[in-house]
């Protein structure tokens, strides 16, 4: 009988039950770290996104690496410039799957931010639908969540495979 490397235990006739679950693989996990809610958190979260992402050796290729860092940056950026006052300090977390990575930057402040089309003469407002279209052409998701603390965590989720949406 092949026990799938889980024990030599009893089991039930026709293998019934719960499947084995997978032992995780070395680069799963969650990460999170804080940073001050100041502009030179943009290039530091940045920074230390993709370190991880190497460190622990995710399998990800260079345009899935380039579109995450897009997303850290824009989503810190927002919080450093929209939400600051309210929230001196912001989390940015790493969750890294086996088939996908999420990143997400949480802070205190209450509003919840909606991607807006604003027109190409203005220099700004227009991160949240580059985060959303990075997500999109990736095969992804992202969204914006309340916190139990009043907050709030923008995130987005890419799988590690690219899938290119036409």
């Amino acid at each position: 009988m092949d026990d799938d490397g889980r024990g030599y235990g009893p089991r039930p006739p026709g293998g019934g039950g719960e499947p084995p679950v997978p032992d995780p693989l070395p680069y799963e996990g969650v990460w999170r770290f804080t940073a001050p809610a100041v502009d030179a958190s943009v290039p530091q979260a940045r920074h230390a996104v993709r370190d991880l992402l190497y460190r622990q050796g995710v399998p990800v290729s260079d345009d899935l690496v380039q579109g995450l860092l897009l997303i850290v940056s824009e989503l810190v950026t927002n919080a450093v410039r929209h939400a600051a006052l309210l929230s001196p300090m912001l989390a940015v977390e790493v969750a890294v799957g086996a088939e996908w990575v999420r990143v997400s930057v949480e802070d205190n402040h209450p509003y919840r931010p909606t991607a807006l089309d604003h027109p190409h003469s203005e220099t700004g407002g227009r991160g949240l639908l580059l985060v959303r279209e990075i997500t999109r052409e990736a095969g992804g998701a992202c969204d914006v969540e309340h916190t139990a603390g009043g907050g709030k965590v923008i995130w987005a989720a890419l799988p590690l495979k690219a899938v290119r949406v036409p």
